[in-house]
């Protein structure tokens, strides 16, 4: 389709934000001429095709052979008409479809000269493999997100620093478009640069900042009011920010300023079902607006929130014809077909808490990992994590035996330790125990037993632990499920210790889901460990259920609860007995004040407790 003047010019309105008026006192245009270019009287002069090439970064050649071309056209001068026509047909076809690098990177939080290395890097690959242009995902430059780093005024000076250095470095006929904080005098927006010919050659601040759940952008950052549609390689590529699309006013207004592909660059954390709900929301707008769209993503643990990737290329008609996996690092021209890979929920789940754990373990610096093994499935589970993440060369298995500990528990425990070649150590701690009590007993005198004498138990294996973590620099993982956790089965500085649980946000039945499809793929945990009835062994014949409902009544229980924030009644007309709802939602709230002093752990639910779930640890809330 041929360009007419009155569309170059209000692509210059469009990127520079004048008015006619300024336009032509900026660029010495006649204004009377800029009125005859508006209405369509008049084509663009040779001159004034080459200015607006210059500031829209178009070919010259193209701008002047349209120009030419129109104006032929409306002189009814045939000729010229014909060998306009014949050099435009020719630039066109020298013209290559665009080709765009899709990198899925995994970028550090404050890691700015190393993120900006890998952005380098990846650009410099791109453009030796012929790609015109290359995307980076959401604030791709810090790391996502990078919380109150943002209000350091000596982490913003690194950014720019490093900006001035990229667009002095980059190929310069490659566009580059990544993610990054922009300051504006005292104003701070999340933004995407587009750096071509060696300079920023447009930038576009987020519009639709979220505040919620895990987001909490309006903290920081100021929301963008203008569009961004550029023009490269035949395509008119608008461009938005993660939340711009779900909320849908910003990616309506580009699909008005005729984009015909739209790139979107999201730091979008995982979480069960996610992938699906991307999926419906970028087809509706595909086929509303018969629009392209290109998702990048990022991929990557970072504390609580784990990136999923799956970056993707959605067609017009809303399918998919391109799709990057999930969970790993990966770099793929747009053009080169790339397989699907369709995993179950259950596999999502398991993928994102192995690299959640990695990332967090070797982020902080640890060289390893060190479990606490009980024999039961909770430990089971948080070893094969371990061990997936990091290699079992990295992993250190502790049993530490009391009275209570069964000999299937002990047999269980080697078994697994050797199946996944761990270090393994055998603990005794009934002398510990006993020299605890002792120490306790005149100031227990005439007190029954009760749980104090379970917990005691619990914290000297805390302490071991804890030692052990010190002396060997790994990193102890915490064993609790978000069952235990909810209600406060759990004991703190004793199984509760730890830098890091990977459960923290798997419910009890999940745990069962996923232990079977880690053995799907190969045999890690014994098949008792599953079939047996759970217990914390701290007790004669101690079983969970002697404190708690079922799991399947006590998870849907909090599923409602928690994640869907029902009532008390509410929960009841599901089925459930209105004193066990009570009971339930009471233990919930009362151990507020221990979930606070939990190991973090990642975010795979619609509401996690830690970085999500916020709630007074102290009130009196009934619900």
């Amino acid at each position: 389709m041929n360009k007419k003047t009155s569309e170059y010019l209000d692509m210059v309105r469009l990127k520079t934000g004048l008015s006619d008026y300024k336009i032509a006192k900026q660029y010495d245009i006649n204004q009377s001429n800029l009125s005859k270019y508006s209405s369509g009287k008049a084509a663009l002069s040779e001159t004034h095709a080459w200015l607006f090439a210059n500031i829209l970064d178009l070919d010259p050649a193209e701008v002047v052979a349209f120009t030419k071309h129109e104006h032929a056209l409306n002189t009814n001068n045939k000729t010229k008409a014909k060998f306009w026509q014949e050099q435009l047909n020719k630039i066109l076809a020298d013209t290559q479809p665009i080709k765009i690098q899709i990198a899925q990177f995994h970028s550090v939080v404050g890691d700015i000269s190393n993120n900006a290395k890998q952005i380098l890097d990846l650009s410099l690959e791109a453009y030796n493999l012929g790609a015109h242009l290359i995307v980076f995902p959401e604030l791709a430059l810090t790391g996502y997100p990078p919380e109150d780093l943002l209000l350091r005024s000596g982490f913003i000076k690194q950014v720019e620093l490093h900006i001035d250095e990229l667009c002095k470095l980059l190929p310069a006929s490659l566009v580059v478009l990544f993610g990054a904080p922009s300051a504006s005098s005292d104003t701070l927006f999340n933004s995407a640069y587009c750096i071509h010919k060696n300079k920023i050659a447009h930038l576009y601040h987020k519009q639709s900042l979220p505040n919620y759940g895990v987001f909490d952008e309006n903290r920081y950052f100021t929301a963008g009011d203008k569009t961004l549609v550029f023009e490269h390689q035949g395509r008119r590529i608008g461009v938005l920010i993660c939340e711009d699309a779900w909320v849908g006013d910003p990616l309506q207004r580009t699909c008005e300023l005729n984009a015909d592909l739209i790139i979107s660059l999201n730091a979008s954390p995982f979480q069960s079902g996610k992938f699906q709900q991307r999926l419906d929301l970028y087809r509706k707008h595909s086929l509303e607006h018969s629009i392209e769209l290109l998702y990048v993503n990022a991929v990557g643990g970072q504390d609580e929130l784990v990136f999923d990737g799956g970056s993707f290329l959605m067609n017009t008609k809303g399918s998919i014809v391109q799709q990057l996996p999930f969970f790993e690092d990966c770099q793929v021209l747009h053009t080169r077909p790339c397989d699907r890979t369709e995993l179950s929920e259950t596999a999502l789940i398991y993928k994102a808490l192995v690299l959640a754990t990695k990332d967090y373990v070797t982020g902080n610096g640890f060289s390893g990992s060190l479990i606490g093994l009980s024999g039961g499935i909770d430990s089971a589970l948080t070893l094969a994590i371990a061990v997936d993440a990091l290699g079992a060369n990295n992993v250190s298995a502790v049993m530490m035996p009391y009275q209570f500990t069964s000999n299937m528990s002990l047999e269980d425990a080697q078994e697994q330790a050797i199946t996944q070649g761990v270090d393994y150590s055998s603990i005794d701690i009934h002398q510990m125990v006993t020299a605890f009590n002792s120490s306790l007993l005149d100031l227990f005198d005439g007190a029954d037993k009760d749980t104090t004498e379970e917990n005691i138990q619990a914290r000297v294996r805390g302490v071991l632990l804890m030692a052990l973590s010190n002396k060997w620099h790994k990193m102890v993982l915490a064993t609790g499920n978000k069952s235990e956790m909810s209600v406060g089965y759990a004991t703190l500085y004793g199984d509760m210790c730890g830098g890091f649980a990977p459960l923290k946000d798997i419910s009890k039945t999940l745990v069962y889901q996923l232990a079977n499809y880690r053995n799907s793929l190969s045999r890690v945990i014994p098949e008792r460990v599953i079939t047996r009835p759970p217990s914390a062994e701290l007790a004669p014949d101690q079983v969970d259920q002697d404190s708690l409902p079922p799991y399947d009544v006590l998870d849907d229980i909090l599923m409602r609860f928690v994640e869907m924030k029902l009532s008390v009644e509410e929960i009841a007309q599901h089925g459930h007995d209105k004193d066990l709802v009570r009971k339930v939602t009471s233990m919930v709230l009362n151990n507020e004040y221990k979930r606070r002093q939990s190991a973090p752990g990642p975010k795979v639910s619609s509401n996690a407790f830690g970085k999500e779930r916020r709630y007074p640890m102290t009130s009196k809330f009934q619900p």
